[in-house]
């Protein structure tokens, strides 16, 4: 009998370790994204896209679909979800993992601003930044739009949402991962004194806090917001083999 595997993804963690989950005899891959993205990459496996409806709509969906094991690789801002994960898992019995990729650390010549919140974000640029590099996705740019005196580079991956509050400055769509000569360069071209980041880890994005440390400029970092206990690993070959070692068809 298929054994199930639910990976909560919306990472390019989630996306190797569905691949990889894939070529296991008697897994079922299933992969759910929340739909921030209008058209995400191939992805291996069985892929649905929305919420479920809290914790009580997870367990349903764990439940009617005879889910087996549930792997949390969304990302580390994506606390709710976790939470949500874990409870849901609790009440099932289900075994659970969190896949969380180590956060970044201060190495000398960084200058960094830690914040617990993109409204703190906001207030710690004030009469302290005059070009402001803003690398926080789609979902949280309103409390920068107050910001008036302030001139802002926003990266984004897709438009925000018609209705959005969007700070002043220049739109730039593009995805990671990202070079370091290219994001060197970008932070000259556009004058940039100031980074505005959520710690979130991994190596895709990290250039662009080598190129401020090299040029000298400061960096806002968001800290990450507190995830629920549980078992964790640190990269796709550890939740590879974590996988590998539940017990599938009988056998561990």
């Amino acid at each position: 009998m298929m054994k199930r595997v639910l990976i909560l993804g919306g990472t390019g963690d989630a996306s190797a370790l569905a691949a990889k989950a894939s070529t296991l005899p008697g897994v079922e891959v299933r992969v759910s994204l929340a739909g921030r993205t209008p058209q995400p990459l191939p992805i291996a496996g069985i892929v649905r896209v929305g919420g479920f409806g809290g914790v009580a709509g997870l367990t349903q969906y764990l439940r009617d679909e005879a889910i087996d094991f549930l792997i949390d690789a969304t990302h580390p801002f994506a606390a709710q979800i976790s939470f949500n994960a874990a409870a849901a898992a609790a009440e099932l019995g289900m075994p659970r993992l969190m896949l969380v990729r180590p956060a970044w650390h201060l190495v000398p010549g960084d200058q960094w601003i830690d914040v617990d919140s993109m409204a703190a974000a906001a207030d710690a640029l004030e009469e302290q930044a005059k070009r402001v590099f803003l690398t926080i996705g789609r979902q949280q740019l309103a409390p920068f739009a107050r910001l008036h005196e302030i001139w802002f580079l926003i990266r984004l991956i897709n438009q925000p949402e018609p209705d959005a509050v969007v700070p002043e400055g220049l739109l730039l769509f593009s995805q990671g991962p990202f070079d370091l000569t290219a994001e060197r360069q970008l932070l000259m071209e556009h004058e940039i004194d100031t980074i505005v980041t959520k710690n979130s880890g991994g190596s895709a994005t990290y250039a662009k806090i080598i190129a401020a440390r090299e040029l000298g400029i400061k960096v806002v970092m968001v800290r990450r917001p507190t995830i629920p206990q549980g078992e964790q690993v640190q990269d796709v070959e550890e939740a590879f083999a974590w996988l590998v070692g539940q017990p599938i068809n009988g056998q561990r």
